[in-house]
């Protein structure tokens, strides 16, 4: 070897050792994770009920996809995922409650576009759910196709992207209708049950729920095949404390990939205390300890599956066969599975 070259990879050498002593340090708590440790819940934001995602039964208890989410950061965080104050919110009250500092996490079936992302002051984390606007009809009015619907008059929800998409899709489409909104969800299906408009439109897991909860004769009503818009679903958080939003983007990605690795809530003991593949140790808490590099113990991704189940089986229990909607994987299935969902890797 020409030993000219020594000291340059020497200095190499150095900062090599220097940016992997960086990745090993301890992460610092942020304010936010401090406070939810001092309240001893986390306040979540989620929509005044919609099935499958976050709504209350009778005795106020709360279930649901983003629900799931919410009790998997709780349990990762503060060890019991039965430690959430969940807070219902309109459309319009939603941002404004986070940027107050009203909730800790926004968890409402909320689409993650550039203008949102850009112009509120939130960071988005890791999409939880792939969705699409779509249409419902009753049957009656003999409508199969969205390119039917000209001069149709859409009962929608005013404040959300659906309003808009609407509006882009009649223009794209040149079929002209007429759009009735409403301040309030409740308020905008109620309408279209009542007759009022001859379609509704939302993101089409939204249709499905309200077609098996609120119809008189679910029959009655189809869902049109046309999607006309991309609705990325995603948690949110205030942008400003980077602790905390690492948090809520790794506790989602830990769902996701123990349904990669095989992880379900009924075998994670069984793994803990007998699997050998580093991928799994990981994401138990018997491998390397991710937990210091979040602010958080070894355990952290243990404590959310136990709590919750992997991705998989969250999407079964709320929105899929198992569940009222009945709504199959499709793009929310793995990314090996021929689905969208691929977990950043927990390593």
């Amino acid at each position: 070897m020409n030993h000219r070259f020594r000291p340059a990879l020497a200095v190499v050498s150095a900062v090599a050792a220097t940016f992997a002593l960086a990745a090993a340090a301890p992460a610092f708590a942020g304010k936010t994770l401090d406070a939810v440790k001092a309240r001893g819940t986390v306040k979540c934001g989620v929509t005044n009920g919609v099935a499958g995602f976050s709504a209350p039964d009778t005795q106020g208890n709360w279930s649901g996809l983003d629900v799931d989410t919410c009790r998997a950061i709780a349990a990762a965080v503060l060890g019991d995922g039965k430690k959430v104050d969940f807070v219902p919110l309109n459309s319009q009250q939603r941002f404004a409650a986070l940027q107050a500092g009203e909730i800790d996490i926004l968890a409402r079936n909320t689409t993650w576009n550039l203008t949102r992302d850009a112009s509120l002051g939130f960071n988005f984390t890791t999409i939880n759910y792939y969705d699409g606007q779509g249409f419902l009809v009753p049957k009656k009015i003999k409508v199969t196709s969205a390119k039917q619907l000209k001069g149709a008059t859409i009962c929608t929800q005013s404040g959300t992207t659906n309003e808009k998409n609407v509006a882009d899709w009649s223009k794209a489409n040149n079929i002209p209708v007429k759009t009735v909104v409403f301040e309030s969800f409740e308020a905008s299906f109620k309408a279209f049950f009542a007759g009022r408009c001859q379609a509704f439109t939302t993101d089409a897991s939204a249709l499905a729920g309200l077609r098996n909860k609120e119809a008189t004769n679910p029959d009655d009503y189809v869902i049109l095949p046309e999607l006309i818009s991309k609705e990325p679903l995603a948690p949110a958080v205030r942008r400003g404390d980077d602790e905390w939003f690492a948090i809520v983007k790794w506790v989602p990605n830990a769902l996701i990939e123990a349904e990669e690795a095989g992880i379900t809530q009924e075998n994670i003991d069984a793994l803990k205390a007998t699997s050998k593949d580093p991928a799994q140790q990981r994401l138990v808490g018997s491998g390397d300890d991710l937990g210091k590099l979040l602010g958080l113990d070894k355990d952290w991704s243990y404590r959310a599956i136990k709590a919750v189940g992997n991705y998989g089986e969250m999407f079964e229990r709320n929105v899929g066969p198992k569940s009222v909607l009945k709504l199959p994987r499709g793009a929310n299935n793995l990314w090996n599975k021929g689905g969208l969902l691929y977990a950043l890797p927990v390593k």
